[in-house]
């Protein structure tokens, strides 16, 4: 039998593996719940920043049978906060969310910090990952980067941002560059601590918001030259883009990641059929793993793989307040059809 770690480099590769991978990478596909910390001891929001505790509940994820992966950290606000935007680190329930920005045009990026990793929480994320990687052999560690658009509107209202893609359209370049700079640098710290994937989401860089002509001149463009940067990851890289694709597929097709992950508003199949050569990841309802039963989630499960994702994963994330029994249904739902 492969072990997770085999299973997921078989698939990011193109080769056929015995089943389909299950994992949910950690960032904003968050995938530690409230029962979770329960079973084991060790709660949020104090896990956010305590090596020890993250990469524990990171292990956890994987010792209850939730996912076949370990990732780090457990939300989306790390960059922004090290840029230096105010952060509320939340509860055991809510996640951490950005209250505070730093600059109010694209035009004043200058005054952002740039990541340091040997400090703050960035440190506290790399800390995790080389106790991850000391402490495991057969399992894959997913490190995790905020996509450049969503983290350049988490710095600066989000209203604005997109507003002086247009009207600032030169300055909104090269403050895209500083905001990718900063990840290249973080990504490439994860890899080093012992990262073996890099996900990379950026829900707020969707075709829906932001057009099919600004999509491809600001989100891939931009994705795309983190990815480049960190060719030497060492099993591949993942891209979750939230929202519908119908726009931009044909935009989305030139996102140069190992794996294109997508929410559950886009149907798998028609996904599928329109990335016939891409390594598919998703889509298992995140709503249904949180108000559903095991029976539903396992149906959904199998309609995935049905469809075509070769590996399978929540949608975004998981609200923390789902029941374990649900999300341990995707893996056995899976199991269990082999």
């Amino acid at each position: 039998m492969l072990t997770p770690k085999e299973r997921l480099r078989m698939i990011i590769e193109g080769q056929q593996a015995d089943r389909p991978a299950c994992i949910c990478p950690g960032g904003m596909m968050n995938m530690v719940t409230s029962e979770l910390m329960e079973r084991v001891k060790v709660y949020m929001p104090k896990a956010h920043k305590d090596a020890r505790m993250m990469a524990d509940l990171a292990k956890a994820v994987y010792e209850e049978g939730c996912f076949e992966n370990y990732g780090v950290p457990f939300c989306m606000t790390v960059e922004a906060e090290e840029m230096g935007a105010k952060v509320d680190m939340g509860t055991c329930v809510y996640e951490p969310h950005v209250t505070g920005y730093v600059i109010n045009s694209v035009s004043e990026y200058r005054r952002l910090y740039p990541v340091d990793v040997t400090k703050g929480r960035a440190k506290v994320v790399l800390d995790a990952l080389r106790i991850l990687k000391e402490e495991t052999k057969d399992v894959p560690i997913v490190g995790n980067l905020t996509g450049p658009i969503s983290t350049a509107s988490s710095v600066m209202e989000p209203v604005i941002f997109y507003k002086e893609l247009r009207k600032k359209n030169r300055e909104a370049h090269d403050y895209m560059e500083f905001i990718t700079e900063q990840l290249i640098a973080f990504g490439r710290a994860q890899i080093e601590a012992g990262a073996d994937v890099i996900a990379i989401s950026d829900p707020s860089g969707t075709g829906e918001i932001l057009g099919p002509k600004y999509f491809k001149e600001f989100a891939v463009t931009y994705i795309n030259r983190l990815l480049d940067a960190l060719q030497d990851e060492k099993m591949g890289t993942i891209v979750h883009i939230c929202g519908q694709m119908s726009p931009v597929y044909k935009e989305v097709d030139e996102v140069r990641s190992s794996v294109l992950s997508f929410d559950s508003v886009v149907p798998m199949k028609e996904a599928r059929e329109h990335l016939k050569d891409r390594v598919l990841m998703g889509n298992v309802s995140t709503y249904a793993l949180e108000f559903g039963d095991p029976d539903r989630v396992k149906l959904l499960t199998r309609s995935c793989v049905k469809s075509g994702s070769d590996i399978i994963s929540p949608a975004c994330g998981l609200g923390m307040k789902s029941p374990l029994r649900n999300v341990q249904s995707i893996l056995t739902g899976l199991t269990n059809a082999e």
